[in-house]
């Protein structure tokens, strides 16, 4: 995509914009204040013209920086009755958005979720005095109490107590902070299931939003879920009481022997953990016995099982596209207001480079002055000096861009001599060759069947030899001569702009450390050795299913670690509520009244001339602290001799305690379904893409070249100088420069970035984009009645001392 035309750049004075900052409009309430002024003079004296020029640029700065927090608020998905409303809630929502703030949320969160490690029941290592742990919760809980105090600040009362994330996490603010008070004072610790509460100090950090939105989407996802689980659960207690009838005259069964019984079996019948050990009774005494055991797992297992996730899946796809289109248009609407601050009277049509400039200021302080031109430049479609309104909806596509000079050279070593040209030419047609790459794909293949026999031949011991096999030097040597060749002929810049080329280097280079580690007996480091077999997935490349798998993986990968902080945060509350009711009940030789003794039973006894030791390990996965129960929550999650745990524990103490386990599979069931529907939307999602866009070039991300002239880099030089002096041109005067070097009247610049979902999703969604437009246009109109622009006063507008630069909002 390319502009070859070059606009002229608008050098206007600052102007009266169509709508002023809310901030302004309240200051200047008893001045009588207006932009209009500045225009409406018909012969200032000198001083005066200053004097307003100053006040008019401090007027832009305010409205450059509500600009850029609406758009801040687009990207981040805030609502915007959230928006600061005057100069006082501004200074509070910047002190509030920016990092350090964020990373003081997220200290003060880790902080009160890690003293679980250090309160009763402590692991041990960690264990801290009550009045020290008490100390730095209370010290934790105060920093909380001033972050919402600054909420507060910026959002006022009435918005606060409407803001229901913020009003739970005061509430239990407010209930941590007595029970704090109450164990400092007695000095000794009490039940505390509200610590499993802290976690909600974490989920409302700026830094887990997609937590946030994954927790969102559970929720969402409850309504269909609930229904078929309920279904699910009424087949199972008409199973239970049938079962219960069929079998309980059977002495020898313990599993039907009463309804409670028949219930708890049938629900880990589901999970198929004791299959077939329930049916075996029953089927010994008799073999028709078995078509109740199938006909339940059929129906509950096979068939409403699968239908809850495809049920789930539905679900998850229709939450999907809801929340894509209302993103999207949340965008267009922090567009819109940020459009309207941007505009002048002089000029409604669209943003001149000066107001976009000065948005982009506050909206990405670091950006440098040729990508702020750049960045103007690729939205302006229009070719024309300013940014309409239509064009500027493509603000956050292209604010993403990186830029750099598009290369004069189509080869590195184009300008070298021509031998050495011809010698490196042949190298780069090698190298991009099918025969080649299919040659190394055979070495690749070759070298993982060799570690396959290689490694079927080892027997027991000591695995590393300290003699090097010749097969490693042999490999390794072939892989380096492939990094050598492809880093010559394609350059190091174009080699390591790939993904795959990186994973090579990368695996090479571990194969390499590997080899040191052999060669000079560095036994702590033999496991870099172990990594050898990663260099099997470049075979992936071969097959364009197992591109778009491996792709599809990796575009998930920041999601599914949300995700897991998401599960790991429902096992954060099981494990504190299984602290407080379980910590110690576990150990060995205990249960012996159960039916799983056995898998508990740690004892020593002589047959014959041996002494046989009998260790059940089912006494490890107890509730002593926290990393133990985080462990035994794992093997709950994965549900293989589960029930052995619940049983044991229910053995100790009181058959509601079953409860807990239970509670805890079908949390897990729902996030789990979850997990797997989510996997399958993406994967779905990309085959459904990949199809409709055959012969687009994913790999390549999103690109734009935009060519600049000489002309318009001094033009933008020269309007630098006038607004902030010559501090910010130090690139562009390089570009100057750089086009006397080689003679050039103009430079083309690459933009990149990589393809998102959401660029995705607005080729798949195309058609359907528009008609959302429209019906938000239509909405809109109808519950937003036209107003008569407030009319100009002719009074004078007071200078502000105002922040001329924040850094907070990005």
């Amino acid at each position: 995509m390319q502009w070859r035309e070059q606009p002229a750049i608008y050098f206007e004075d600052y102007g009266s914009p169509v709508e002023r900052s809310s901030y302004l409009i309240e200051l200047h309430t008893n001045d009588g204040g207006s932009y209009d002024v500045i225009n409406d003079a018909s012969s200032p004296a000198a001083g005066d013209c200053c004097a307003q020029q100053s006040s008019a640029r401090h007027n832009w700065e305010m409205n450059y920086q509500e600009a850029a927090i609406y758009l801040q608020e687009g990207e981040n998905n805030d609502k915007f009755f959230t928006h600061p409303k005057n100069a006082k809630a501004l200074a509070a929502y910047l002190f509030a958005h920016n990092h350090l703030f964020y990373l003081m949320e997220l200290s003060t969160a880790l902080l009160l979720l890690l003293l679980s490690l250090c309160e009763a029941p402590a692991v041990p290592m960690l264990r801290l005095g009550i009045f020290v742990h008490a100390t730095l919760e209370l010290f934790a809980l105060i920093v909380v109490v001033f972050e919402l105090s600054m909420k507060m600040r910026w959002l006022g009362f009435q918005t606060f107590i409407r803001h229901r994330r913020t009003m739970v996490k005061t509430c239990v603010l407010f209930v941590q902070f007595i029970e704090a008070i109450v164990v400092l004072v007695r000095q000794t610790s009490h039940v505390r299931i509200t610590r499993a509460l802290r976690c909600i100090f974490l989920v409302d950090c700026r830094y887990c939003g997609a937590v946030r939105r994954n927790l969102r989407q559970i929720f969402q996802s409850l309504p269909p879920f609930i229904d078929i689980l309920l279904l699910l659960l009424f087949f199972m207690v008409i199973f239970a009481i049938l079962g219960f009838y069929l079998f309980s005259p059977n002495h020898s069964d313990p599993y039907f022997n009463t309804l409670e019984n028949s219930l708890v079996n049938l629900f880990v019948l589901l999970t198929t953990s004791n299959f077939p050990d329930v049916m075996m009774p029953s089927y010994a005494r008799n073999p028709w016995s078995c078509v109740f055991f199938i006909v339940y797992l059929s129906i509950e297992l096979y068939f409403i099982m699968n239908l809850l996730l495809a049920v789930v899946f539905d679900t998850f796809n229709d939450i999907e596209k809801r929340k894509f289109k209302s993103l999207l248009l949340h965008k267009r609407t922090a567009i819109q207001h940020a459009y309207r601050l941007l505009i002048t009277k002089q000029r409604p049509s669209g943003i001149s480079f000066k107001h976009f400039e000065g948005l982009l200021r506050f909206y990405k302080p670091r950006m440098c002055a040729r990508e702020r031109y750049l960045t103007f430049k690729a939205l302006n479609q229009s070719n024309t000096p300013l940014v309409s309104l239509k064009d500027f909806y493509n603000f956050y596509e292209v604010v993403g861009l990186k830029w750099k000079a598009k290369r004069n050279r189509e080869h590195w070593f184009d300008d070298l001599p021509r031998t050495a040209f011809l010698i490196f030419k042949g190298i780069n047609i090698l190298v991009k060759s099918r025969m080649f790459q299919y040659t190394m794909y055979t070495v690749v293949a070759v070298n993982g069947i060799w570690i396959l026999v290689e490694t079927f031949m080892l027997q027991g011991g000591n695995f590393f030899s300290r003699n090097v096999p010749w097969s490693y030097i042999v490999f390794l040597t072939i892989y380096g001569v492939e990094l050598l060749l492809k880093t010559t002929g394609l350059g190091p810049v174009e080699y390591l702009s790939s993904g795959w080329n990186l994973f090579d280097f990368s695996v090479t280079l571990f194969a390499f450390l590997g080899l040191m580690a052999l060669a000079f007996n560095m036994e702590p480091f033999y496991f870099i050795v172990v990594l050898r077999p990663l260099q099997l997935l470049r075979l992936f490349k071969l097959k364009k299913r197992y591109r778009n798998v491996l792709d599809t993986m990796f575009e998930l990968f920041p999601r599914m670690a949300s995700l897991g902080l998401t599960l790991l945060i429902f096992y954060y509350c099981f494990a504190i509520v299984g602290m407080e009711f379980f910590a110690g009940v576990v150990y060995p030789n205990c249960c012996n009244t159960s039916t799983v003794a056995d898998a508990y039973r740690w004892v020593n006894h002589t047959v014959g001339n041996k002494t046989v030791v009998e260790e059940g390990y089912y006494y490890l996965n107890n509730f002593d602290n926290i990393l133990n129960s985080f462990v035994t929550l794992f093997e709950l999650t994965v549900v293989n001799d589960w029930y052995i745990i619940m049983e044991g524990v229910t053995s100790q103490t009181t058959h509601w305690s079953r409860l807990y386990f239970m509670i805890f599979y079908i949390v897990t069931m729902v996030v789990m379904t979850i997990i797997v529907a989510f996997i399958l939307d993406a994967f779905v999602f990309r085959m459904n893409y990949t199809r409709k866009n055959q012969d687009s070039e994913e790999d390549n991300g999103i690109v734009l070249e935009k060519e600049i002239s000489k002309e318009e880099v001094v033009g933008i030089i020269e309007l630098y100088k006038r607004i902030s002096g010559a501090s910010e041109t130090a690139q562009l005067q390089k570009i100057v420069l750089q086009m006397d070097k080689y003679g050039q009247m103009s430079t083309v610049f690459l933009g990149r970035r990589s393809r998102t979902k959401s660029d995705l999703s607005m080729k798949m969604y195309e058609e359907e984009i528009q008609e959302w437009y429209e019906e938000h246009s239509r909405k809109e109109e109808t519950q937003t009645p036209l107003q008569e622009p407030a009319s100009a006063s002719n009074s004078s507008v007071k200078p502000l001392s105002l922040r001329q630069r924040s850094q907070t909002v990005i």
